[in-house]
């Protein structure tokens, strides 16, 4: 394939950083108005400014460029996260530390639709058209990403331990690769559910998200605590 017009190879470390860059930009800002499915290869390298086989010296496949942007995305969803947590408001009634924390959980993510796209689409979608090194990568700070949610929950709800921690931060995920698709349905869906005066997609899923994630931490510190009491 010919190289567009003015196109000079990377040959410096920055240089290679500098095409990188750019690729991710460029993913980031189509993924804003776009959902993943109806990206292509071709057209980000065409927005690039590159042909496809130069785009692929860079990154293994267009998956690995949005696993890329997916873990960049993960590491600011948990920044915002610590923070939120730190300066969200109590809770009252039963549960309320839990209920808190979901609550935050859940508003974050709805605040992050890129993020919950790439969710939505990790397993069925993104890990099917990489390399083991990229696999290997991406699973390794997937797995730091988890253990890192699992520590906020943790340092607020004291009471659980490793593992019900680290179910619950799963379980986020889960919900949310669950529950996005139907947040962003097509106009058909979207004209029939107006007729049917159902609230608006994206209002379900924060709704949906929320009740999921406060039955889930509600559910694992009642376990833990009716497990203390039969153990003390």
């Amino acid at each position: 394939m010919v190289s567009p017009p003015g196109f000079q190879r990377a040959r410096r470390p920055e240089q290679v950083e500098a095409r990188r860059c750019a690729i991710l930009d460029t993913a980031r800002a189509m993924l804003r108005v776009r959902r993943v499915a109806d990206i292509s290869l071709r057209e980000l390298s065409d927005t690039v400014g590159l042909a496809k086989s130069n785009v692929l010296r860079y990154f293994d496949s267009r998956e690995a460029i949005f696993l890329e942007v997916m873990d960049e995305n993960w590491t600011a969803w948990l920044d915002d996260v610590s923070t939120a947590l730190t300066s969200a408001p109590a809770t009252p009634g039963p549960y309320g530390r839990e209920t808190r924390v979901a609550t935050v959980i859940a508003g974050s993510l709805v605040a992050q639709p890129g993020f919950c796209e790439l969710v939505s689409v990790t397993a069925g979608v993104l890990e099917k058209n990489i390399s083991v090194d990229v696999a290997r990568t991406f699973k390794t700070r997937a797995a730091a990403h988890t253990s890192r949610l699992a520590g906020l929950v943790r340092a607020e709800v004291p009471h659980l331990d490793d593992v019900a921690a680290g179910h619950f931060a799963h379980a986020v995920f889960i919900l949310v690769a669950g529950l996005w698709p139907y947040a962003v349905p097509t106009e058909a869906v979207s004209a029939v559910m107006a007729e049917m005066r159902m609230p608006p997609a994206g209002e379900l899923f924060a709704r949906g998200l929320t009740e999921g994630l406060v039955n889930q931490l509600v559910g694992l510190s009642a376990r833990a605590t009716a497990g203390a009491a039969v153990t003390g």
